[in-house]
């Protein structure tokens, strides 16, 4: 679920700063810059783990900071396929079962993966299995707040960089704005025994 990962990259210290060990300095700033962020193609940075090396660091004219070349190895979120999570549910759509991890909430788990056969009950906003027994069909509920095991299928990184407004976009009315996009979404699957609710498969 979670990896180590190398980077590079420049540091700028601030001279009110200069006082402190230069490796704190630069952890915090590390931190700032990367914590809780998504890395297109990397993952959710946690946090930074170690340094592994410090070069020249220089003061440029103009600039009273000091701008230090890092090699570092930063903590990040990044489930490989077919990895076993267990999140709770945040809530039902008709496009599937979302899933929140607590730090982590862009999971869907979409109708097809969900073990079958499965209705979405409009009334309630829930998905239900329809397990069938000898004695006929029980409805399991996927309620909001139940802890869920599932399999990751898929993800999906999306560029969320800041790009300039297309001619299309500006002669459009300023009141349709684009629905903002998860820069890093998972998807899960529960369709195999074991996968699901865990209260559906503990013994009473």
């Amino acid at each position: 679920m979670f990896v180590l990962v190398e980077m590079v990259d420049t540091v700028r210290i601030p001279p009110w700063q200069f006082e402190r060990k230069l490796n704190d300095s630069i952890a915090e700033e590390l931190n700032k810059k990367l914590a809780n962020k998504v890395v297109y193609n990397v993952g959710l940075c946690i946090c930074l783990f170690d340094v592994t090396k410090l070069e020249d660091a220089y003061v440029f004219p103009g600039d009273g900071a000091s701008h230090t070349k890092v090699h570092f190895r930063y903590v990040v979120f990044h489930p490989f396929l077919d990895e076993i999570l267990i999140g709770k549910i945040k809530g039902c759509s008709p496009e599937g079962v979302h899933v929140s991890l607590g730090f982590f909430d862009d999971i869907l788990i979409p109708p097809e993966s969900l073990q079958q056969p499965a209705k979405f009950d409009e009334a309630e906003q829930v998905w239900v299995w329809e397990y069938e027994t000898e004695e006929g069909a029980h409805d399991l509920y996927m309620d909001t707040g139940e802890e869920i095991r599932f399999r990751v299928v898929d993800e999906s990184f999306v560029d969320t960089s800041p790009t300039g407004p297309s001619s299309a976009e500006a002669a459009s009315s300023s009141e349709e704005l684009p629905k903002k996009e998860a820069p890093y979404t998972l998807v899960g699957s529960i369709s195999e025994p074991g996968l699901g609710l865990l209260s559906w498969w503990t013994s009473s």
